[in-house]
């Protein structure tokens, strides 16, 4: 809607410009927003107030000037001036019905697929190898997934990354204790390796202890580091024990990473020595007693110097801004992304700027190439400090997820229902996987946030819970009615009550909401489009009846049809954040 009022402006200028009532020099951002209070219409422009000083008219002489010759559109039923110049648009009711009606007919929900589709890298997760998930990966991994699904249903053509740590001096000693376990038991990788915490922490304790296992650990390192065939094969071993672990978590959660969208640190260890010679070559790195470094003017140290950023330690090993120009470098030449999303904690974002202001003065990716840091915040407790366990650990994701079940189990069981163990064990399932997903997804994830157990499983509120009631209570309007299918839907949605047409609007803002997602990678916007939607459904549902005696076949139908389109949306939309709806719960 704002992007169609926004041409019919574009035209307007350029008609006004032709005929020389405007100065053919003005370019204006049009802007078109949507108004809080409905009495100045359904969408406004300030544009009249923009161009009056550089047309030297007054503002509201301008306005009226516009909207003059602004061209016929079905969607606008009339237009208004308001104060000094604001023009306020009133949607047409009749366009706004059979918009409603095209939603229904459609799979889609009417949302186009963009025109221009782009090649899309999107890193996200990207947890540690032996190393279990914990809650610190949770953010990056259902908000990185969010915007994939809205980049993916807009039409582009996504790459998942995950960005794994499977490189670095730690494998030595993950190798020689794993050496060690198998043999006891040669079958002990094939066996899983069920507590990857207790293996690293058993690993790291030997190292610090036991000197031979020490040197012997270092030794494994230069081997792996060389290509020993041995070292690769032991550390495959502890790769693959970990991607399994990986993705039980990412299955449970609905989280669609697989194995085939590992692209790790590992990947890109053959590039960095090239890359090293190629940014001494250029000018930009040099020596430095043992080291290269890359000094940039744009970062400066407590004396006012230009930081330096080592590239190649003095031993000759590389560090984590080396492998990121690497991966930079790969994403543009080998994946040809036009964009690169990167779902990284904010406490990465000046080592990123550091590594990307290399690749930009290496011109290793071209400014046309987007590289975007999209950095979150944390997961607090209750108490403001970092989500912990009692005893003051790290929290496994996998423990959280048990919990989540277990406690979407206790609140279900309390409720009366005539589902059976399996029902109930698979709703209490998504029950808890959406509310864990969207207790994250619905807050900023420019900020931290703190996770309250009580407040997201609660049926009452922006939570999961309260969405995916929403949807079953609609799926129970067509149970009453006997209509099963949008197919058998009769009629055409005719709006002659506010709460229609206030219901219809927010419908309509449905791609819009999917737009904001995936632009500004900010699931959150889609998670408070929803809940608004349900808002403005239950009003709709409270001053429109529909199974009830003295409602017009009419009447009846066309309510159906915009609860047709909403139950579409709610589901959609949840889908998008990856989160799954029920028929009944």
């Amino acid at each position: 809607m704002k992007e169609h009022i926004q041409a019919l402006l574009e035209t307007t200028l350029s008609t006004l410009q032709a005929q020389g009532k405007l100065p053919a020099e003005l370019d204006p951002r049009i802007q078109v927003d949507r108004t809080k209070d409905k009495s100045h219409g359904d969408l406004a422009t300030n544009l009249a107030l923009l161009l009056a000083k550089p047309a030297k008219q007054n503002p509201r002489v301008l306005a009226q000037l516009l909207v003059d010759h602004l061209p016929h559109s079905e969607l606008v039923a009339k237009t208004e001036l308001a104060g000094p110049g604001f023009i306020n648009f009133f949607l047409d009711s009749n366009w706004l019905g059979s918009q409603i009606d095209a939603m229904v007919a459609n799979d889609r929900a009417n949302v186009p697929v963009v025109e221009q589709p782009q090649t899309i890298v999107v890193d996200y997760s990207a947890p540690n190898v032996a190393k279990e998930m914990h809650v610190g990966h949770l953010r990056s991994s259902v908000i990185g997934d969010a915007v994939v699904r809205a980049l993916e249903f807009q039409g582009h053509n996504v790459i998942r990354a995950n960005h794994i740590g499977d490189w670095g001096t730690q494998f030595g000693m993950l190798i020689a204790h794993l050496e060690e376990l198998e043999k006891e038991n040669p079958d002990v990788a094939d066996s899983g390796l069920s507590d990857l915490e207790q293996f690293y922490r058993e690993s790291k304790q030997k190292y610090d202890a036991d000197a031979a296992f020490a040197e012997r650990a270092r030794n494994y390192v230069v081997k792996l580091q060389g290509g020993d065939t041995y070292c690769l094969a032991m550390w495959q071993k502890l790769v693959n024990i970990t991607l399994q672990h990986n993705q039980a978590v990412y299955d449970r959660l609905n989280v669609s990473l697989t194995p085939e969208h590992v692209m790790g640190e590992s990947m890109y260890n053959p590039m960095l020595a090239d890359i090293v010679d190629d940014l001494k070559a250029k000018g930009l790195a040099v020596e430095d007693q043992g080291a290269v470094v890359v000094y940039l003017d744009e970062y400066q140290n407590k004396d006012g110097n230009p930081m330096g950023v080592i590239i190649r330690k003095k031993d000759g090993g590389y560090l984590y801004t080396t492998t990121d120009i690497a991966c930079a470098k790969y994403r543009y030449e080998q994946l040809n992304a036009d964009r690169v999303l990167y779902f990284i904690d904010s406490r990465q974002h000046q080592h990123l700027m550091q590594a990307w202001n290399i690749v930009r003065k290496a011109e290793y990716v071209p400014e046309s190439v987007s590289l975007e840091h999209h950095a979150f915040g944390m997961m607090l407790g209750k108490d403001g400090r970092p989500f912990k366990t009692r005893s003051g650990g790290t929290v496994r994701l996998v423990d959280l997820l048990d919990e989540a079940q277990e406690r979407a189990s206790a609140l279900l069981a309390k409720r009366d229902t005539d589902f059976n163990e399996s029902e109930k064990a698979e709703i209490a399932r998504r029950v808890a996987m959406g509310a864990v997903k969207y207790a994250d997804l619905s807050k900023s994830r420019t900020t931290d946030y703190i996770f309250d157990w009580d407040n997201m499983l609660s049926f009452e509120g922006n939570t999961a819970p309260y969405l995916q009631y929403a949807y079953t209570r609609i799926q129970s309007i067509f149970r009453k009615s006997g209509i099963l299918t949008d197919a058998n839907l009769q009629g055409q949605v005719i709006i002659t009550v506010a709460a229609e047409e206030a219901l219809a609007n927010k419908l309509l803002q449905f791609n819009d909401a999917i737009k904001s997602v995936a632009d500004k990678g900010l699931p959150h916007l889609m998670c408070l489009y929803l809940y608004e939607l349900s808002g403005a459904f239950m009003t709709f549902y409270e001053a429109c009846p529909i199974n009830k005696e003295g409602v017009t076949i009419e009447e009846r139908n066309s309510r159906l049809r915009l609860c047709a389109a909403t139950a579409k949306v709610l589901d959609q939309g949840l889908s998008l954040l990856g989160i799954d709806t029920m028929e009944r719960m």
